[in-house]
Parts: structure tokens; sequence; C-alpha cells
């Protein structure tokens, strides 16, 4: 790769295929432990991919920074429309790949439960600006242990 320069990332498909087989090895290797998938930014999308697989049959998918904006724009809503087990997305108000209107759209076709934890004028990494923490008050670490604890909370309401 030369300096500078950042290659695509490998295609969805191959990605898939590739977290299939982990996943699968994972269950294999450790049955009857509950299955939670998990993943930051593209990492999100495969994890809800592999999940929409017969085979596979997670409890419960965490979305850190889901990229519901695709490259043309366009909102990448099919996957989390065919899914069936409980999602929780943590997104940055400020991530210009998921605009939260799009995405409260988006929950509201869902067939399945899902929550949502805002990061307040996070970005898509939920980089928060000094500025505005200064204002609030608050700190980065104070900020993800928030979405933390939603996770928690929120993986514990999908167990009732």
């Amino acid at each position: 790769m030369s300096e500078g320069k950042r290659r695509s990332p490998p295609k969805a498909e191959k990605l898939v295929d590739f977290h299939t087989n982990v996943v699968k090895n994972a269950v294999s290797k450790y049955p009857g432990h509950p299955l939670i998938l998990a993943g930051k930014s593209m990492g999100s999308r495969i994890s809800c991919m592999v999940a929409g697989r017969e085979d596979i049959s997670p409890l419960l998918i965490v979305c850190l920074g889901y990229p519901l904006k695709g490259m043309n724009g366009a909102v990448r809503d099919e996957t989390l429309l065919q899914l069936k087990v409980p999602v929780m997305f943590v997104q940055g108000t400020k991530d210009g790949l998921c605009p939260l209107e799009k995405l409260e759209a988006v929950r509201k076709k869902m067939k399945t439960m899902s929550g949502l934890h805002e990061i307040e004028s996070g970005d898509h990494s939920f980089k928060i600006s000094k500025k505005h923490l200064q204002t609030k008050g608050s700190t980065q670490e104070e900020a993800e242990d928030a979405a933390v604890q939603a996770i928690a909370s929120f993986f514990t309401g999908s167990l009732r």
C-alpha cells in the first residue's frame, strides 16, 4: 500500500463468509453459551448480515456506529429489516454515516426489538469535541461509560 492511500475494505460478502466461519468455530468451541454479535461501523453491518444466516442464532446484536448510509447516499436498511433478534444501536448524534432521523425511520419498520443510545455530539467514532465536553462539564470516558450502561440495560431487558 502506498503511503497516504487507503484501500477499500473487502466486499461485504467476503467478510460475511469469514465472520460466519469465526462465529461457527466459537459456538462449537463453547457450546451452550449465549452468542452476542457486536461490531463497529462496517463490523456492525457484517454482524447483522451474519445474524441473518439460518445456521446462526445470536441472542442479541450490538451495533456501534452502524453505517446506514452507503457511499452513494442510499439507505442500506435491507439487512436490518430482515433481522429477528434484538438489536442495540449506539450512534453519535453527529455521525454522517447514520443520520438519526433515518435510523429512527428504519427502526420503526424493523420486525424485532431495537434500542438506541445516542452519544451527544459524537461523530462516527463517538469522538466528542473538547468544547462540547467543557460546555457540558463531562468527559469522553463518561459518555462511553453511559453507552456501555445502555447496552447492559438493553441486554437485560431483552432477556425478559
